[in-house]
């Protein structure tokens, strides 16, 4: 199976499966010489951590990493960064009625048809619980860009949309988002989201959502301008992310309802710098950064595994029904904001790395 890797000057390799005994990964291109730690990581593990509130799957994972090489007296040394977590509330007797059945939404049927066969256990490689690791490079990542930019750049996500319900981006308030479980920006759409999700969650439903990413702080010129645009490997960053259906940058799809006045980002000089008056382009033109703020935005489908029987066929070909037990997300995008973030960073740090490598 190729494909488990992204990046070029910063690159990771993630391997293992949901109910395996372990998953983890490895960074290739971590510079030297940065100071790093196992709670610098696991901070932002614990953001995306199941079973924090009632609104996420219920598996309880401690998600401890432990920093197996490529660091030596607290410092990178240069060499692969290897990184370890165990799996520890691992109840594969849940999947041991639908090993047969290809679950509706799910990758089931895609992999019996590309390999021959598959893991029930949780999905086995297609589970959501690979992106742990993700976020466990994006770690990494933005210790180096701390270590390359200095301690400019800010990478924060939030749930912006549940289902139909929107927020109010006049209310948008960065110090909401740590005071509610849904990463949501806006208190009065968070506190509503309490009640419509408790509601699906109850029902064994589940509802999609859409995810914002804005990084802070990077500076113009980053990002290739044919084939590897800082905003293309954003979008495939981002679409590779478990559920996410599609990807927008800046003003994405509204951007076909603007007029070219409206859409243009004007320039003046300020403080003897160049000043963007909007940002519609995300942060990025002809695939290079701005130095405007980058925003990236994806849509996150609904969980799959739901409680409501659903029409199918299993591996011999036979016509019946499924009802997917266990403990599931009824919004997976909740837990898909801390992903994202780590995508982000990725991104940003690879690039980072590129540009100093050809530009000085």
């Amino acid at each position: 199976m190729p494909g488990n890797s992204f990046g070029q000057a910063f690159r990771y390799t993630t391997w293992g499966e949901s109910h395996g005994p372990e998953i983890g990964c490895v960074l290739d291109g971590v510079p030297p010489g940065i100071a790093l730690k196992e709670s610098d990581i696991q901070v932002w593990l614990d953001k995306r951590r199941p079973g924090q509130s009632k609104y996420t799957t219920q598996r309880k994972e401690p998600d401890t990493v432990r920093i197996v090489s490529g660091v030596f007296e607290g410092q990178t040394t240069g060499t692969p960064l290897a990184l370890v977590i165990e799996n520890r509330d691992v109840r594969s007797k849940d999947y041991g009625d639908i090993a047969d059945k290809f679950r509706p939404g799910h990758a089931d049927m895609t992999y019996w048809a590309k390999y021959g066969l598959r893991d029930p256990r949780g999905g086995g490689r297609s589970s959501a619980r690979e992106t742990a690791m993700r976020v466990a490079a994006g770690a990494a990542a933005r210790k180096v860009l701390d270590h390359v930019l200095g301690e400019g750049v800010r990478i924060r996500g939030a749930l912006v949309q549940m289902g139909p319900h929107r927020i109010d981006r006049d209310a948008w308030d960065w110090d909401a988002i740590e005071a509610n479980p849904f990463w949501c920006p806006d208190a009065k759409a968070a506190k509503a989201w309490e009640k419509y999700l408790d509601g699906i969650r109850k029902a064994g439903s589940s509802i999609g959502a859409v995810i914002e990413v804005v990084a802070s702080g990077v500076p113009a010129g980053l990002g290739e301008p044919v084939y590897d645009k800082l905003d293309a490997d954003l979008a495939k960053a981002m679409m590779s992310i478990n559920a996410v259906k599609s990807v927008e940058i800046g003003a994405g799809l509204e951007a076909a309802t603007l007029s070219g006045e409206d859409n243009a980002d004007e320039m003046r000089m300020k403080d003897g710098k160049i000043a963007f008056l909007s940002n519609q382009a995300g942060g990025i033109l002809g695939g290079i950064s701005t130095g405007q703020d980058v925003v990236a935005r994806f849509a996150v489908k609904p969980t799959s595994s739901i409680l409501t029987p659903r029409k199918t066929v299993d591996r011999f070909g036979q016509e019946t029904d499924i009802v997917t037990k266990g403990r599931h997300d009824p919004c997976v995008g909740i837990r898909a904001v801390p992903v994202g973030e780590a995508m982000m960073a990725i991104v940003l740090a690879d690039h980072v790395l590129r540009h100093r490598a050809q530009c000085g």
